[in-house]
């Protein structure tokens, strides 16, 4: 009886729900009913790289009212109509608003008003509002630069510099902007709108994903089988080391990739009697470009996507056999760089020391681990398939994950604990940190001025984008070089004939992950990594990395624009 009435009142609360979620619908503004009597007058907005403005608000009075006669907003897409109940007797004036933009008026006279008349609708077709270069450019300017700036000198947690920029932008905007309209830079619902949560939660899902992978062991098993198959000879090990770990940055991340090798590859390079650093920054230069050849491999690649609508498919066709041959050039110059080093006898290592390191690579739960390789490898299916139902890669990537916690049962709080928010945080941050001088112009400037340095020249277009972003890369860190790239390449691809092809989105990629190799800030795996070794008594210098990273980035970005201009 009990259940019964349990049931019952479930069902009666689902029936509430209902009813309030669809009196909800039908009273939304969103759902009233358009007008469909009047007369309309209606155009474009669009900013002088041909961009649609948004927002922008539009007014129509007669020249002796101050009261307007109509108004409304522009939409994404940057059109905008005007409906007026009655036909105006005389000239009207159409009035163009948004902040950032030169306010605007145009005049629809009496013969263009005996058009509306006859046909019930005016179009004035599209019109071009001028960019205002007042005191909010230069502050967000400055906060942008600032944000860089602190980055990359590590003066603060990247994360903390984004955040400190987030703030920033909305107090001039608020508070600054009440005493003075010229310092608002935008409101913080359009900051929201500039983050892309598709990109946080498939960040979001991958993580739990491979924090449930990590738990198995598989990557100390991995490394530990690496050395057994090169036989303890260091050449051949350290090519082994680079292969898996390329390998693994493509299904996982680079920086996730480098926290499980680097412990172990510590491990039997110190029982090797080799450098470790000669196994540990080979390969994270092997985790910065294997990673460019899958969607997820890197998380510049997830913002690239995820922006320009390149799907796992296209990353894997298009990028993977340049990745290839960047690796075996890179692999060639390690090997000859490091020669000294590697020369080592083939002996191997004592007995004991063996099996300590063979008990650490021991997989005790082989069960998870093939649950966990089992969903894993639906998930990249997923990936692969749900292109062709427009399956966005955050809901596969959440699915997976949920999936993998429903199956294994494990400690929720130690899942959700393993996700790396701090990574999470910093992409939100930097959404509208970037988003603010998107909003301003600068970045419409900048693509003003590579557009006329390029051109209708595809073939220098990749080169400036691969080389430029690239060198640019080595010393800024790659996230937010290339969150802030992305207008500038979305333009280009309008402006230059023959790049709607996307292949300038492929040459952020691998300016932006290649580039990352070059210094030891340039890239979060080369810091994650760092940061291990010093805790390890095995510090990276900034010039011990940057002798190999630098020859092996510009080695790489030549590989990749020569295989970009023949595949494209």
């Amino acid at each position: 009886m009990q259940n019964k009435t349990q049931r019952l009142r479930f069902i009666s609360l689902l029936v509430l729900v209902a009813f309030i979620l669809t009196g909800s619908i039908l009273i939304t503004p969103g759902y009233a009913q358009q007008p469909t009597e009047g007369y309309f007058i209606s155009g474009q907005l669009l900013d002088p790289q041909d961009q649609p403005i948004n927002e922008a608000f539009v007014s129509a009075a007669l020249p002796q009212d101050t009261e307007p006669m109509a108004e409304t907003e522009s939409q994404e897409d940057g059109t905008w109509v005007l409906v007026f109940a009655n036909l105006p007797q005389e000239e009207i004036n159409i009035t163009f608003e948004r902040p950032h933009f030169q306010t605007t008026t145009i005049t629809v006279r009496e013969s263009e008003l005996i058009e509306l008349s006859d046909a019930g609708i005016y179009r004035v077709g599209t019109l071009v509002l001028e960019r205002k270069i007042d005191a909010s450019f230069w502050i967000a300017t400055l906060v942008f630069l600032a944000v860089l700036l602190v980055i990359a000198l590590e003066l603060l947690h990247s994360t903390t510099a984004a955040l400190a920029g987030f703030s920033a932008v909305f107090l001039v905007s608020y508070v600054g902007g009440a005493f003075d309209p010229d310092l608002f830079i935008m409101s913080f619902e359009t900051g929201l709108s500039y983050i892309n949560w598709d990109v946080i939660f498939l960040v979001m899902g991958m993580m739990i994903i491979i924090a449930v992978i990590e738990n198995t062991g598989i990557f100390q098993w991995l490394a530990f089988q690496a050395y057994r198959l090169s036989g303890g000879r260091g050449w051949l090990l350290v090519l082994i080391l680079m292969a898996i770990t390329a390998v693994a940055s493509a299904l996982l991340d680079n920086f996730t990739t480098m926290l499980l090798m680097t412990p172990i590859s510590l491990q039997i390079a110190l029982a090797l009697s080799i450098n470790p650093l000669a196994f540990i920054i080979p390969e994270v230069l092997a985790s910065n470009v294997g990673g460019i050849s899958t969607l997820v491999g890197t998380p510049t690649n997830i913002l690239i996507g995820a922006y320009a609508g390149i799907g796992f498919n296209d990353f894997l066709v298009n990028q993977t056999v340049g990745v290839i041959i960047a690796l075996v050039a890179m692999g060639a110059y390690v090997l000859f760089h490091y020669r000294k080093e590697l020369r080592t006898s083939a002996g191997g290592i004592s007995p004991k020391l063996y099996e300590r390191l063979e008990a650490n690579a021991e997989i005790e739960d082989t069960s998870a681990l093939w649950k966990s390789i089992v969903v894993f490898v639906l998930v990249m299916v997923g990936f692969v398939l749900g292109e062709q139902i427009h399956l966005e890669l955050a809901v596969t990537a959440i699915t997976g994950a949920v999936i993998l916690l429903i199956w294994l049962k494990p400690d929720v709080h130690g899942m959700i604990k393993a996700v790396d928010w701090t990574t999470l945080v910093f992409f939100m941050a930097l959404f509208v940190v970037v988003g603010a001088i998107q909003e301003v112009g600068l970045l419409s400037i900048a693509a003003d001025r590579m557009a006329r340095l390029i051109g209708e020249n595809l073939a220098l277009g990749v080169f400036v984008i691969v080389f430029g972003v690239g060198t640019v890369s080595t010393v800024i860190a790659n996230i937010p070089l290339a969150a802030s790239m992305l207008p500038i390449v979305e333009f280009l691809s309008g402006s230059i004939p023959g790049a709607s092809n996307k292949v300038l989105y492929y040459a952020l990629s691998m300016g932006a992950a290649m580039g990352g190799n070059g210094t030891l800030i340039g890239g979060e795996a080369n810091l994650v990594t760092a940061g291990i070794t010093e805790q390890a008594d095995n510090p990276i210098s900034f010039k011990s990395f940057a002798r190999v990273g630098l020859p092996v980035t510009y080695i790489t970005l030549s590989v990749g624009l020569i295989w970009l201009l023949i595949r494209f």
